[in-house]
């Protein structure tokens, strides 16, 4: 895997998805973040998850990977070289707590194993991914499906929002936002996370 320094991520960046949550469609990125203590590779492997917290639910998203500083005026091909599949997990009634109180998400959010990854590969461009959907399989059936033309806030939009407020550099990647669909996961759950109709990540749940 390679170097990762921080990750950010972004909330409600898919309009259906805020909507499946009973959750107002916001007018500007909502940001939070993770520990790299959060991350885990979709290698194949079987994944632990925290057993009696509530429900945990699968978020597939696009991660994006930063090369360096970001520059006053940049392309976003200039800055993101790589890519991935990612899932962020939430505990689901942890947050829906938190956010009755008005406290931060990072206990619902941030647990061992909560930031999923695939390994990366070469970013295509965003022209050549409006044309290809990603997608999560769940014990053999489709739960997830997105598209960035459905993002509310673009690649660009995105990195220089997170750039105005924590300065991007070298090894941070971004969580961008997670279609409509999400949902819990069960103990002996098999994933796979797809991009187009290639496999990019797969694992098994043990709770």
């Amino acid at each position: 895997m390679v170097e990762i320094k921080n990750i950010f991520c972004v909330g409600r960046n898919y309009a259906k998805h805020a909507k499946e949550l009973g959750n107002e469609v916001p007018d500007e990125p909502i940001l939070f973040s993770k520990p790299t203590h959060s991350l885990a590779n979709a290698d194949g492997s079987t994944i632990v998850f925290p057993a009696g917290r509530g429900e945990i639910h699968h978020e597939l998203e696009i991660v994006l990977y930063i090369e360096k500083e970001i520059p006053h005026d940049f392309e976003v091909s200039d800055v993101v070289k790589k890519m991935a599949l990612g899932i962020d997990f939430t505990l689901r009634d942890e947050q829906s707590e938190l956010k009755k109180k008005g406290q931060p998400w990072l206990k619902a959010k941030g647990f061992r194993n909560s930031a999923l990854i695939t390994d990366f590969w070469v970013f295509p461009g965003e022209q050549q991914m409006k044309e290809t959907e990603f997608s999560l399989i769940k014990n053999g059936d489709l739960v997830q499906k997105g598209s960035i033309n459905d993002m509310m806030f673009g690649f660009k939009d995105i990195i220089n929002y997170c750039n105005d407020y924590f300065c991007l550099g070298k090894g941070d990647i971004i969580y961008t936002g997670t279609p409509e669909g999400v949902g819990p996961i069960g103990n002996k759950d098999e994933l796979k996370l797809v991009w187009g109709s290639e496999e990019k990540g797969a694992f098994l749940v043990k709770l």
